[in-house]
């Protein structure tokens, strides 16, 4: 793997959400009736970032992300990441130490 292509090469899993991601980043523009360019001016980006957004690349930053979804009106949205994490609370549940009760001697 070259030096330029360590950063782009996801696990497969992976490169399918971001291509889901895109794909609803696309869809919420249809649905507001804008196009590529529109969109760009509002997130303050380019035309091409924003296509290469909705074709899920891996190589956009969150930030231009960011922007996109609050041209959208939906940058709360991020606040949902990592929001519902089971196996984080449970491994933070099991290293609990638990209190123990001094003698009554």
């Amino acid at each position: 793997m070259t030096k330029s292509t360590m950063g782009t090469k996801l696990p497969r899993k992976l490169g399918q959400k971001m291509q889901i991601v895109g794909e609803q980043i696309r869809l919420a523009r249809l649905r507001r009736n804008l196009s590529i360019a529109q969109v760009a001016e509002r997130a303050t980006c380019s035309s091409l970032t924003v296509s290469r957004i909705e074709k899920g690349a891996p190589t956009v930053a969150i930030g231009i992300y960011l922007r996109v979804l609050y041209a959208f009106q939906l940058g709360d949205d991020i606040l949902l990441l990592a929001k519902e994490d089971a196996m984080g609370k449970a491994l933070q549940y099991l290293s609990l130490k638990k209190r123990e009760r001094a003698s009554k001697k």
